[in-house]
């Protein structure tokens, strides 16, 4: 994937090679999908203040600073740090930074949880997409997931290592595997038939269902009904589209389409509901302001104005808004634009379609958000969650992770607390952080769970 102008990549240096090992990130990075912007000067304290905790808490417990901000303690020391700097954005006790077994009993006290993670990926055999490599190994080095250490290769993105991580190296139940479609076949992350493959696979070994799938459809390419009908025959537990086409290859994408497309779009939910597949999940979001002027002919598709027709129309099928239509950009002017006007940049326009159009069965999944937003905003990632459960209900709120883009999905459960209701989170009036001590191999016999 090439998202980035070579001029755009000289003006940037490799995350791994100059940021710090740290628990959590203290600044954005790319994964050659946009420009980041560079670190605040609030993000500069926070790293400054977990510093300083590391050098205060570490040498009591025998340990380096790596070692330190390796383990649990680290975790919450970052937490703490955020918090200086960020107010009371995080509840994290003092006690989990400097004592190993706090910080432990608070992930036994969670460690029977329920996760269903409705977002997750991996690339096929034959994959030519190695873009996705250079993330993990930036997000690894930098400290954003400690777990992942050394050199990242594609055999990282692929089957055997997904199920290790979502399963084996997570506190995940039960995850949905999803893909994206592209213009060239050879370039969609997986097959609707490589899904139900691994489906089948990982829900034969475990003795009951662990793995869902979805399957693709793209409304508006040649022959994409009888590929729709043909994928559904899979049985599959939900359809994804993206609305802007091959979100893969965006400066040749040449379908693009709308939710409420009577002619196009309203034909294959037609098919999905006489199959019984009700849950039909859009790509929405991810797209900054800068996208707009390098894919102008994608940019009015990329949006969530044409949900609310669709929802309205159909209400027999749950559209579930991934990224829950995140615009991306700097956080800090999100914020105070959210301060000022109490609206999110399409996400709250999401949040505001059941009042204003009389649906129930318009949904968010938190895709990747919630991790960007919780690193480089806080403030904006409680105000991300709490309009959307205030607008959607906290059980219309999915949570997904976009794993194992980003390693196992671990640490972002680590991030927010369990509102309680099976397979949903939400957060509180400020954000909470949960089982900070990993029980890495608490999965690890399929057949246990």
């Amino acid at each position: 994937m090439r998202f980035l102008s070579d001029e755009d990549k000289a003006s940037l240096a490799r995350a791994e090679e100059k940021l710090p090992r740290t628990p959590l990130p203290t600044q954005i990075v790319s994964s050659d999908e946009y420009a980041p912007i560079p670190q605040t000067k609030k993000q500069r304290e926070a790293e400054q203040r977990l510093y300083a905790l590391a050098e205060k808490i570490a040498p009591k417990h025998n340990m380096s600073r790596r070692r330190f901000f390796q383990s649990p303690m680290g975790m919450a020391a970052a937490f703490m740090a955020i918090n200086a700097v960020y107010g009371c954005a995080l509840a994290v006790d003092e006690g989990e930074a400097s004592d190993p077994d706090a910080a432990q009993a608070r992930a036994d006290g969670l460690a029977g949880q329920f996760i269903m993670d409705m977002h997750t990926h991996f690339l096929r055999d034959d994959t030519r997409l190695t873009g996705f490599v250079n993330m993990r190994a930036a997000v690894g080095r930098q400290g954003w997931n400690p777990d992942l250490g050394g050199e990242q290769t594609i055999e990282h993105l692929k089957f055997a290592n997904y199920r290790r991580e979502i399963f084996m190296d997570s506190d995940t139940k039960v995850a949905l595997i999803s893909s994206a479609p592209s213009d060239i076949p050879e370039d969609w992350f997986l097959t609707n038939a490589q899904m139900a493959e691994a489906r089948t696979r990982v829900n034969n070994e475990a003795g009951s269902k662990r793995l869902m799938t979805h399957a693709i459809f793209t409304p508006g390419a040649p022959g994409w009904l009888e590929h729709l009908q043909a994928s559904l025959e899979l049985k599959p537990d939900s359809a994804k589209g993206y609305t802007v086409g091959d979100n893969t290859h965006k400066e040749t994408a040449r379908y693009p389409w709308r939710m409420d497309d009577e002619a196009v779009a309203y034909r294959g939910y037609e098919l999905m509901a006489a199959a019984g597949v009700n849950n039909v999940c859009v790509h929405k979001g991810l797209w900054n302001h800068a996208l707009d002027t390098r894919f102008p002919h994608l940019a009015p598709y990329a949006d969530v104005r044409d949900v609310a027709k669709a929802a309205k129309d159909w209400p027999q099928l749950n559209f579930i808004i991934y990224h829950a239509g995140y615009r991306l950009g700097d956080p800090e002017r999100a914020l105070a634009e959210f301060e000022q006007t109490g609206r999110i940049d399409w996400v709250t326009d999401l949040a505001e379609i059941p009042a204003a159009h009389g649906v129930s069965n318009v949904y968010a999944d938190l895709g990747q958000i919630f991790a960007q937003t919780l690193i480089s905003q806080p403030r904006l990632c409680a105000a991300i969650m709490g309009t959307l459960v205030k607008g959607l209900g906290a059980d219309h709120v999915c949570w997904g992770t976009d794993a194992v883009w980003t390693g196992a999905p671990q640490w972002q459960i680590e991030g927010v607390a369990p509102s309680g209701s099976a397979g949903g989170y939400a957060s509180r009036a400020r954000l909470c952080t949960a089982g900070r001590g990993r029980r890495r191999g608490e999965n690890r016999d399929l057949r246990r769970q």
